[in-house]
């Protein structure tokens, strides 16, 4: 296992749609255990592939509280095949969007169809923090963050401290 750079937004890869993986085999399973690892370390709940600069569609993420016992997954080719009409709002955070956070509303309820790291497709239905999860990683496979849910206003000063904090690091 190895830790991946996380890429932090402004980065075109990260405003890209990501192309299918045709299968799985070893380098797809190596690839969704270091994005667990990095996800973990970061810390976060979730961590789609083009945040770590790849442009496939794979996306991990565990919401287990932490009184619970972990439950890692890696979900290969995600999509949603239905969305309830009820929503819900969490204030959302990204790995790519260092210490931002934002309400953002999206359906409470959502079903999506998979491939595990065996190959094997799957079908599972998500509610709470965990149907807004799977949510949010996939627009990241579609070029999405969820600031792109935000008034202009606040995209762009989010994305002003995004660059100041770039220009930062930078410099370390």
């Amino acid at each position: 296992m190895s830790l991946r750079n996380i890429l932090i937004h402004p980065d075109p890869r990260l405003k890209k749609v990501c192309a299918p993986l045709e299968g799985v085999d070893s380098a797809v399973r190596k690839l969704a255990t270091d994005m667990l690892e990095t996800m973990h370390d970061a810390p976060g709940i979730g961590l789609a592939a083009p945040q770590v600069g790849v442009l496939q569609r794979l996306i991990v993420m565990d919401c287990a509280k932490k009184d619970e016992e972990p439950s890692p997954m890696a979900l290969i080719n995600p999509e949603v095949t239905w969305a309830s009409e009820t929503m819900n709002t969490y204030s959302e955070g990204c790995l790519s969007i260092p210490d931002q956070y934002e309400d953002v509303t999206r359906p409470a309820e959502v079903r999506v169809r998979y491939l595990d790291v065996d190959g094997q497709l799957q079908e599972r239905a998500f509610d709470g923090l965990w149907a807004t999860c799977v949510q949010h990683e996939i627009d990241h496979l579609d070029g999405k963050l969820f600031i792109d849910y935000l008034s202009k206003i606040k995209r762009s000063m989010i994305t002003n401290k995004m660059k100041k904090l770039k220009r930062e690091r930078a410099r370390l």
